[in-house]
């Protein structure tokens, strides 16, 4: 059986997960913290709100197929809303956000975005 939905979520976890040891392997080779700045619960919210938003647009791609690009955007206002409750205070508790906070939510959130976009970009062009 041909899912895309579970074909997404496998493809997404292979990708977050090579990044997040790219990822580990960079802070390594430059002498970095590896596991500081939240940067597991950053993947594993990425993943999550990447693969419920996919989800949710997939549900809902006959019903609001003229609307998916406005769900999408509300998504992204979603992961966007999660990064300021959960990593914002964090991040500033001492006044300034660095490189390596910032690195560590913004990464994963490109990958997500990235794989997001092109797996709906690919299945609504077969919609129409």
């Amino acid at each position: 059986m041909n899912n895309p939905f579970f074909n997404f979520t496998v493809k997404t976890f292979i990708v977050l997960v090579v990044a997040f040891c790219a990822h580990i392997s960079i802070l390594d080779i430059f002498d970095f913290p590896l596991f500081e700045n939240r940067i597991v619960l950053s993947y594993v919210i990425n993943f999550i709100l990447v693969v419920v938003i996919f989800g949710v647009l997939y549900l809902l791609k006959k019903k609001y197929k003229s609307q998916l690009g406005f769900l999408f955007l509300a998504g992204s206002f979603l992961k966007f809303a999660v990064f300021f409750i959960v990593f914002y205070p964090f991040y500033k508790q001492d006044n300034s956000i660095t490189k390596l906070e910032f690195a560590a939510f913004f990464v994963p959130y490109v990958f997500g975005l990235v794989i997001e976009s092109v797996s709906l970009s690919k299945w609504l062009n077969k919609l129409e």
